[in-house]
């Protein structure tokens, strides 16, 4: 589930106080709500609730979200080409020809090298998430 990360804190803190009125003051619930909705107040209150905003969203972003691909090519001789002109990094991720590679160095040598590194979405076509 994905979790809306620019969530409104006065809303949070309003439904936090509505749930909380549920529960009898003193009890775990009251004490866990109150805890949560002081965290909260203390992060807007010390101005970093942006940060926390970027923190909640990877917090709760899949990984497969993260991974970047820096080039596609459509052939091995243009990923070669671009390869040798200097402007590959070592750990960039490529797709060549709908399959991935990642730039490494060359094992005994000064170049780099592309080491095949299947794509997410090649896994995914391979190994479908089971629905249970």
């Amino acid at each position: 589930m994905i979790y809306n990360h620019n969530f409104d804190i006065d809303s949070v803190f309003d439904i936090l106080r509505t749930i909380n009125e549920k529960y009898p003051e003193g009890s775990p619930e009251d004490e866990a709500l109150r805890i949560a909705a002081v965290a909260l107040f203390y992060v807007r209150e010390v101005q970093k609730l942006d940060e926390y905003r970027e923190f909640f969203r990877s917090f709760y972003t899949p990984a497969i979200d993260y991974i970047v691909v820096s080039q596609t090519f459509t052939t091995r001789e243009e990923a070669d080409e671009w390869l040798g002109s200097g402007m590959a990094k070592d750990g960039d991720l490529v797709r060549i020809a709908g399959q991935g590679f990642q730039v490494m160095p060359e094992r005994k040598g000064t170049g780099l090298r592309f080491v095949r590194m299947p794509l997410p979405e090649e896994l995914m076509k391979n190994h479908p998430p089971r629905s249970e």
